[in-house]
């Protein structure tokens, strides 16, 4: 099993490299062909729109960082284009930033990688004390109507690296704005690698996540948007500092109680690292700026491999919000990790519940655009 220091050389390596950690597309310079900086995408000098700027690593493109490109791209519905490589950079992409469109020019999500590596206890700069764990994010995305397409988002912060860390929360992207969408992304890290929240306790944010793949351990995909996962692919890692289960935790969420939707996971899958049964599929998430909320997880049609604890796939955060007062529920689910052994710890959904646990009811009148 491959080590947390050899992941991090395979992800900086990019698609050359990159199997361990990939989706399966192939790379866009596969059989020779003479590669362009941003593909079928235009290029400063013969632009798709005026409304797209290009970034480049190396100085090909409008401008050679992220942020700057962000800061640049005032006003509504900008497409920022990203050419193939690795940008070690933290991003906070505004509010008023609506609309705005990032396109991994490469074909494949490898090939387009922004990362960084602070933790919830890494110090500011500045001596004002620690991120905490929304300042971790590499990314962090607050406007409405954000997309994503062939990028891979990550946070390669490393507990081994950092002994005397106690805050090990290290998010590669939170994502705040409503019609949201992500397809063909990754998102790379350890705990609390996708955040997946809301503007505040009473916005309710959509977010869509098509094909996509997250890896992580401690509660890796978290926070309270109402957020659809279809097709994706969910991955469980080792933990060298720990010899016995559970080593984590795929979803924590922590939907506001008025919400009527939380997290759905619909026709994806679960993998593992791990040894068999060393992960729960859940916990939920009552924060102390909510200690009212109820979180929701309903996962459905999904294959859970053996990684997934299955006599006991849930667990309590905190004893005073036990597992069973939540909104959690499964159905028709696949895979070893989805056996039912113990049916009280395996809340089913009846098909007529089943019938309104759909992509359409949780976006409504949105429909993402494939």
């Amino acid at each position: 099993m491959p080590s947390h220091l050899s992941r991090r050389n395979v992800l900086l390596a990019g698609a050359a490299a990159g199997s361990a950690l990939a989706l399966s597309a192939a790379p866009a310079h596969a059989h020779g062909r003479p590669r362009r900086p941003f593909g079928r995408y235009g290029s400063p000098s013969a632009r798709l729109t005026s409304t797209t700027l290009y970034v480049h690593p190396r100085g090909a493109g409008d401008f050679t960082n992220l942020q700057a490109a962000v800061d640049a791209a005032t006003g509504t519905g900008r497409t920022l284009v990203i050419a193939p490589g690795v940008y070690r950079e933290t991003v906070s992409v505004p509010a008023d930033r609506t609309g705005m469109t990032w396109i991994g020019a490469s074909e494949d999500p490898r090939d387009v990688v922004v990362v960084f590596d602070n933790a919830a206890g890494t110090p500011k700069p500045d001596g004002s004390g620690t991120y905490g764990t929304s300042g971790s994010a590499t990314t962090t995305l607050r406007p409405d109507g954000f997309t994503a397409r062939r990028i891979t988002f990550a946070n390669d912060w490393l507990r081994a690296d950092h002994p005397g860390v106690s805050g090990t929360q290290a998010v590669a992207v939170k994502v705040m704005g409503d019609r949201s969408a992500f397809f063909d992304c990754r998102f790379l890290g350890h705990q609390d690698t996708l955040y997946a929240d809301s503007a505040s306790l009473d916005t309710v944010a959509r977010q869509y996540f098509a094909r996509c793949y997250a890896e992580g351990d401690v509660d890796f995909v978290f926070g309270r948007a109402t957020a659809v996962f279809e097709d994706c692919d969910f991955r469980t890692l080792i933990r060298p500092d720990l010899t016995s289960a559970p080593f984590g935790f795929v979803f924590a969420p922590s939907t506001a109680v008025a919400n009527p939707r939380g997290f759905l996971v619909t026709r994806s899958r679960i993998s593992s690292e791990a040894p068999d049964g060393y992960y729960k599929l859940a916990r939920p998430w009552v924060p102390s700026s909510d200690p009212t909320a109820r979180p929701m997880l309903t996962v459905r049609d999904t294959h859970l491999g053996a990684g997934i604890d299955a006599v006991a796939p849930y667990t309590n955060m905190a004893s005073g919000h036990p597992w069973q007062d939540q909104r959690f529920a499964e159905y028709r689910n696949t895979g070893p990790g989805a056996v039912i052994t113990v049916p009280a710890n395996r809340p089913q959904l009846t098909p007529a519940q089943a019938a309104a646990h759909t992509r359409q009811a949780w976006l409504g009148d949105w429909r993402p655009q494939a």
